[in-house]
């Protein structure tokens, strides 16, 4: 494991594209990838979860340029592969998927080219060196992997926050959120041989923020953190709710298991994804003889993980 002193500037450049439901866990991600030196973000593609596929892609473009970015975000599938559309539930992540905020209004617009295609199109110019953090319901990357039979071998690693492999889910006793809400396509990806890390509840919620850490973020170098903050609020209040003393730091977390993937406990198995019944979204280990093995966080070093989240904003 790598120490807990790891430096953010230990790394060569790593191109990323986070697919996101923004979300407030999503607009920690977007910002922690935004500072670190080390991070080229090549772009956001949006998904359906938290909020409507078309707030995803709204709250992306503001998300983009409060970070001083101006990166393409293309948007993605409004709907899982095969099952019926989810509503957004509200009370996580408010109306419009920024806590108490309004609708923002952002000046730029979408990119022409539909999140699929615009994943494929940059994993074939950056073949080999593309990594992938979905964030959110993974149906346009399976829509990518249908799109392009190359698109598994082109991409560097897709590294998704979702599943939860020996615990609880939280929208089911079985299934994590992300998992739930396409699980078609999240067996498409687990079948698919690409390089994939799951880093889901089974290490996400040993990571907690609270009002100090938000705190702590708001009164840092970048002027990003009382916005933050501001997000934050709405998030600690919905986790107070259902007994929990602080946030999970879900989304950034795969962000960080992509750069430092020695700050987690790793093992290699075969999975896939129950595709229906009461159990539907649950990520399991597969008996399967020809499903190649993914990466799947089952610890962390949690201290670490918050020295290294809280240090881009020093910047």
């Amino acid at each position: 494991m790598c120490p807990k002193t790891i430096s953010i500037w230990d790394l060569t450049s790593v191109k990323l594209i986070i697919d996101t439901d923004p979300g407030i866990d999503d607009a920690l991600a977007i910002a922690y990838a935004a500072l670190h030196p080390d991070i080229e973000l090549l772009g956001l593609t949006t998904i359906f979860g938290n909020v409507t596929t078309a707030q995803a892609t709204r709250n992306a473009l503001y998300l983009a340029e409060k970070m001083g970015l101006s990166i393409p975000v293309a948007s993605g599938a409004e709907k899982p592969l095969t099952l019926p559309p989810f509503a957004p539930k509200t009370r996580v992540h408010g109306l419009e998927g920024l806590g108490h905020l309004p609708a923002p209004a952002p000046t730029g617009t979408a990119s022409p080219l539909a999140a699929a295609q615009f994943l494929c199109e940059m994993a074939e110019r950056h073949r080999g060196k593309l990594v992938i953090c979905p964030i959110g319901p993974i149906t346009n990357i399976a829509r990518a992997l249908q799109m392009d039979t190359n698109f598994a071998r082109n991409v560097d690693k897709i590294v998704f926050m979702g599943g939860a492999l020996d615990v609880r889910g939280n929208v089911s006793p079985y299934a994590e959120a992300n998992a739930f809400h396409d699980p078609h396509a999240l067996d498409v990806v687990l079948a698919s041989g690409a390089n994939v890390t799951m880093v889901g509840l089974d290490v996400t919620l040993k990571v907690l923020l609270d009002e100090q850490d938000f705190s702590h973020i708001a009164t840092r170098k970048h002027p990003v953190g009382p916005f933050l903050k501001e997000l934050g609020a709405f998030y600690l209040d919905f986790y107070k709710s259902i007994g929990l003393s602080g946030c999970g730091l879900h989304d950034p977390m795969a962000i960080i298991a992509a750069l430092y993937p020695g700050l987690f406990t790793m093992e290699s198995m075969a999975l896939e994804a129950v595709m229906e019944g009461e159990a539907s979204g649950q990520t399991c280990r597969s008996q399967s003889k020809t499903r190649l093995p993914s990466h799947v966080a089952l610890g962390c070093d949690a201290d670490a993980i918050r020295h290294t989240f809280f240090s881009v904003f020093d910047q």
